[in-house]
């Protein structure tokens, strides 16, 4: 074939065409297993992180299956779904789906003799979608740790969600109030305690100028929550509301 001209032209760029998709896909699914394992891990390290217990990627699934002793699927009444793996919902799906239909995973754990329950969060940032977990201590009221995440938050505003010293104003704050009435966490650019040293106002202070990312985290803990209610008051002796 003649090398000048525009039927080798074509042939050589389909080839290489060719050649590096295959090679993308090939890569690709040499990789799927590995992607699949590091997104499992950082699931359980964030998860672990809420109680208080940092780890590794390598350490991730040890300390989970030291630490958290119950992964339980949920219904919209609070019962148990035995059937459904607690670990593997998406609440990405679960959301499309009716809430009666909905499963919503919790973990409990246990940290030096204490216990905690973990609840999945997930709701809308500014720009897309943002979620974390937040962990309750065993009187099912008192945050023990919050963690959250974003997609594509504004860098140096609403994305600063993610960092540890925003993270910490939730530490001790209480999701019910003195009448038992679930009111969640309130992330204000009003608040009057900007040190986050009253920890029954059920308020945070916001990030300045990230209002609206603020208010989508003050509105995901609530709404996450509220679907937990059947399981939290299921007894009433296990919500003690440090009045």
């Amino acid at each position: 074939m003649n090398r000048d001209s525009n039927a080798y032209t074509f042939f050589f760029a389909t080839l290489m065409v060719l050649v590096v998709a295959s090679a993308l896909a090939f890569t690709a699914s040499s990789l799927k297993d590995l992607q699949a394992s590091n997104v499992r891990k950082e699931k359980m390290q964030n998860i672990l992180s809420t109680i208080g217990v940092e780890t590794d990627r390598e350490q991730a699934e040890t300390l989970y299956k030291q630490y958290v002793t119950e992964a339980l699927s949920l219904t919209s009444s609070g019962e148990i779904d035995q059937n459904v793996n607690a670990f593997e919902i998406s609440l990405t799906n679960e959301l499309k789906k009716p809430v009666d239909q909905q499963r919503f995973p919790l973990y409990e754990a246990s940290v030096e003799g204490k216990k905690y329950y973990i609840v999945p969060l997930r709701g809308a940032g500014l720009w897309n979608a943002i979620w974390g977990y937040i962990a309750l201590e065993e009187d099912k009221n008192t945050i023990k740790g919050a963690v959250f995440d974003h997609v594509g938050e504004t860098a140096g505003l609403g994305a600063e969600i993610t960092q540890k010293w925003f993270q910490d104003r939730f530490l001790g704050e209480k999701v019910f109030d003195v009448k038992g009435q679930l009111v969640g966490i309130n992330v204000s650019k009003t608040n009057n305690d900007p040190k986050d040293l009253d920890k029954d106002d059920h308020e945070v202070d916001a990030i300045s100028g990230a209002t609206i990312t603020g208010d989508g985290v003050t509105n995901m803990i609530l709404e996450r929550l509220n679907h937990y209610l059947p399981y939290l008051k299921a007894d009433e002796n296990t919500v003690a509301l440090n009045q």
